[in-house]
């Protein structure tokens, strides 16, 4: 198989020109006859048992060409792109131009290739560095927390409700002097200040005490879910049967020693300082790196095929899958529970699959121009990494995964590495929040 020519037709897309001689013409139409001659009839023989020669007298010439065209149609994809020296990334079409034994085939293929790239200023990015600092505040949140799991209720028998009591309650709702459906409970649990019930109502529930029965009196918002009850006044009848109030536990170094393995309160705000210090240094990586690939956006210049975005919301869609599957559902019933469909799945994740595309453009691109390289040690190492992470065997894991593939990886992380190295990390102003007691 020879490449005769290569042309550009339009942006990002090349036309090849390619031969197949007679004599690989002749081997593959061989196979085909093996295959399909078993299901041929010809006079004058038992069934799959006549000579290629007659069945091709008997039916025509070209009666194994079809066949032959795609038995070869791989090898000669695969054989036209790798002359072509082409970055491609997909076919876009496929004709034969000509076959017959004397002369073999010509075809032609239109394929849509990698952009052209353009990317500068990649060196000296500017970096919101953000403090990996704990605050006083963020490690009262995270005290506050523990002493919220290790709280208890008790009951209020000396005051009334207040906010954040969590009182039991009759109520009965009534508008236009009826009852409506879904207005009546018996011993419901509201905590008030939660804006669990509609304007108005917990407000008013407050300052009573156990044993009250009082009416509420509210309006139900004009966007209320029930359309009979937008905007209409309402009587609730109310009983107050129990109040409870959450008790937290006291600070202390008998707090402490309740729920952790520290002694005294000094050694455990030490140990929960380097907690939040190590998730804020995660959090400040992964922004780094969020930055960085933003920046990387913003800087890549390229007019990026369509087929290419394509193929990044297939890979995505199909990742998405995986994950489904690993839950014990799939994409179909994930769809069907959402009332959605593939394409609205598509164009969901459109955006997201064009940002992937131009940020592996633009990493490659910087590798290039930095003569990034990657050695083969570095290839098998990925490798290894990738046979570890499934449990796979080294051998397995090289079947379904091209060295090509790893090592535009590697150089590209690379790039990511080096562009992080050049950055400029300018402080991020501290934010407060404030402590609970």
């Amino acid at each position: 198989m020879n490449l005769k020519s290569t042309n550009s037709v339009e942006t990002n897309q090349y036309e090849l020109k390619l031969e197949v001689t007679p004599e690989e013409l002749d081997q593959a139409i061989n196979q085909v006859y093996k295959k399909e001659s078993k299901r041929m009839n010809v006079p004058g023989f038992r069934k799959g048992k006549a000579p290629r020669a007659f069945i091709e007298k008997f039916y025509g010439e070209d009666v194994f060409y079809q066949g032959a065209v795609d038995h070869l149609y791989n090898p000669m994809m695969t054989s036209a792109i790798d002359q072509s020296g082409l970055e491609v990334v997909g076919v876009n079409s496929y004709n034969i131009e000509e076959i017959s034994k004397e002369a073999g085939i010509v075809a032609k293929l239109v394929v849509t290739v990698q952009p052209e790239v353009k990317i500068a200023d990649y060196k000296g990015i500017e970096i919101a560095k953000e403090s990996t600092e704990p605050t006083q505040d963020e490690v009262d949140a995270e005290i506050q927390r523990v002493r919220q799991r290790n709280s208890r209720m008790v009951t209020v028998e000396d005051r009334a409700a207040e906010n954040g009591d969590i009182v039991v309650i009759d109520f009965d709702g009534y508008t236009d002097g009826k009852q409506f459906d879904g207005g009546k409970a018996e011993n419901f649990d509201l905590t008030l200040g939660s804006g669990q019930f509609i304007p108005g109502f917990e407000e008013q529930v407050v300052g009573h005490n156990v044993g009250d029965e009082f009416d509420v009196n509210v309006k139900f918002p004009e966007d209320y879910h029930a359309e009979e009850l937008k905007g209409k006044d309402a009587t609730f009848k109310i009983k107050l049967h129990e109040i409870k109030h959450q008790e937290l536990p006291e600070v202390d170094d008998e707090f402490v020693k309740d729920v952790s393995e520290f002694d005294t309160l000094e050694e455990y705000r030490k140990d929960l300082e380097n907690t939040v210090r190590s998730r804020k240094e995660r959090a400040a990586e992964a922004s780094t790196e969020q930055q960085l690939i933003k920046a990387v956006i913003d800087k890549v210049e390229a007019e990026i095929p369509d087929m290419m975005i394509e193929k990044e919301t297939d890979e995505i869609i199909n990742s998405f899958d995986m994950q489904l599957r690993d839950q014990g559902m799939n994409l179909e019933t994930y769809l069907k529970y959402t009332q959605g469909t593939v394409d609205s799945l598509r164009e969901q994740y459109k955006e997201r699959a064009g940002q992937q595309v131009r940020v592996r453009l633009g990493l490659a691109k910087i590798a290039e121009q930095e003569g990034l390289t990657v050695t083969e040690e570095e290839i098998e190492a990925e490798f290894q990494k990738l046979a570890d992470a499934y449990g796979m065997p080294l051998e397995n894991v090289k079947a379904v995964v091209r060295a090509k593939d790893i090592s535009k990886d590697v150089a590209n992380q690379k790039a990511m590495d080096l562009i992080k190295e050049q950055a400029v990390f300018v402080d991020k102003p501290q934010e407060t929040s404030g402590g609970q007691d």
